[in-house]
């Protein structure tokens, strides 16, 4: 079964929001085995809906639309649909009504005529109750094909995809299950990691596929079979291929599947019953915030204190006014001290201090701009890595957020050395 996708609005066509619903409707669609032929956006016109449509028809079984379907008067979707698909008349879906009054109702709102409206469905669709907003989704077939459409809200379109529309699928259609294994790395290139596992790579039998996902965190690797179905013991094997995986690359491996670099170290800090602290200048709170948007984290992590200024490093975390002028801010002497300082005033068990520069400006020959210090303070010792990372501002932080919490990890498996 092949399918497509189509979001709908000019926001998205001007660069004013960010499409993430479409990445997450193909990665819901291929984990039924489901595969996504082509992916477009097209504007808040009937014209255009009308001619995606047409287009994506002829490519595809099964379309997949987002947006266009608010109360107001420039969501045309619903009412381009129900001139498509041939309806007669806008039927109200009452479910739906009940659930709009009673969302306006715990809100204190009057139930007005655009809100009322959102309940109108055409007679040739079966309505998708959302529970999480006021849209209903709304599933059309057609000469032996499917269109459903979803509001843009992203939540309230993972919403209906995984209670409605997926559900449905599977009810509708044999679809081939696939099998994903997720294996999440840390602090080795893509290039390097393809070089350490190319041996183990190559032994893959051909219906496993091997895939390299890079990203600022780190390389995901993922292995698929899209024929499970054929195998019934796949799980097993793929666990016994993972275990040869496992010593070719012993102190990169983060997780599996949903584990992150963040939810790793509050785990490895979970088990240890340790706590954690972070004292940052150039990344400004994001290794914090990184943690701290993980569920649960209140159980180990104590705080940050961002010391953008010297005067705040010397004030707050006790670094030395001397150390300062002879090395500088950014140094391995004053990001260690950094370190321990934030150790001994938030009473954490592990810490990690960033100093450096993350442009545009600020750079010079000897400290150019991407230069970073990290330091990591366990109870025992202190260690501290000099980096040196390209690309904008945004990304030379997040590479260092990230990198910290990698050499954070490696100090709580008791593994210093990096991969």
């Amino acid at each position: 079964m092949k399918a497509s996708i189509l979001t709908v609005g000019d926001e998205i066509l001007i660069g004013q929001i960010v499409d993430t619903n479409s990445s997450c409707i193909a990665q819901q669609l291929g984990d039924q085995g489901i595969s996504v032929c082509e992916m477009r956006s097209t504007g808040d016109t009937r014209e255009a809906i009308t001619g995606a449509l047409d287009e994506l028809f002829a490519l595809s079984d099964l379309i997949i639309i987002t947006g266009g379907l608010g109360p107001t008067k420039d969501d045309v979707t619903k009412h381009t649909l129900a001139a498509y698909f041939g309806a007669t008349r806008m039927a109200q879906h009452e479910p739906t009504l009940r659930h709009i009054k009673k969302l306006l109702g715990k809100r204190g709102i009057a139930l007005g005529e655009l809100n009322q409206n959102q309940a109108l469905v055409p007679d040739t669709c079966e309505a998708l109750l959302n529970l999480a907003g006021t849209a209903p989704g709304m599933w059309f077939e057609k000469d032996g094909k499917l269109a459903v459409s979803l509001p843009g809200v992203p939540h309230e379109m993972e919403y209906l995809m995984a209670n409605e529309v997926i559900p449905r699928l599977k009810k509708h259609f044999s679809l081939n299950k696939i099998y994903h294994k997720n294996i999440a790395t840390a602090g080795i290139a893509e290039s390097t990691l393809a070089e350490a596992i190319a041996a183990w790579e190559n032994a893959l039998p051909p219906y496993l596929r091997l895939a390299y996902l890079p990203s600022l965190s780190g390389v995901r690797l993922r292995l698929s079979c899209y024929t499970a179905d054929a195998h019934a013991n796949i799980a097993d094997e793929v666990e016994a291929y993972l275990r040869q995986l496992q010593p070719l690359i012993p102190s990169c491996i983060v997780g599996y599947d949903g584990d992150t670099l963040e939810s790793a170290v509050g785990q490895l800090l979970k088990a240890r019953g340790a706590t954690m602290a972070t004292a940052e200048s150039c990344t400004g709170g994001r290794i914090a915030a990184l943690i701290t948007a993980q569920p649960g984290a209140s159980a180990y992590f104590k705080g940050s204190i961002v010391a953008y200024s010297n005067d705040l490093k010397i004030r707050a975390l006790g670094v030395f006014r001397d150390e300062i002028k002879e090395h500088g801010s950014i140094s391995k002497v004053v990001v260690e001290q950094m370190a321990r300082g934030a150790q001994y005033a938030l009473h954490a068990d592990y810490t990690v201090a960033t100093s450096g520069i993350a442009g545009p400006d600020g750079g010079s020959p000897g400290r150019p701009v991407g230069t970073v210090w990290i330091a990591v303070a366990t109870p025992d010792k202190v260690t501290s890595h000099k980096l040196n990372f390209g690309g904008d501002r945004e990304r030379i932080i997040l590479r260092a957020s990230y990198s910290a919490l990698n050499l954070l990890r490696l100090a709580l498996t008791d593994d210093g050395n990096a991969c």
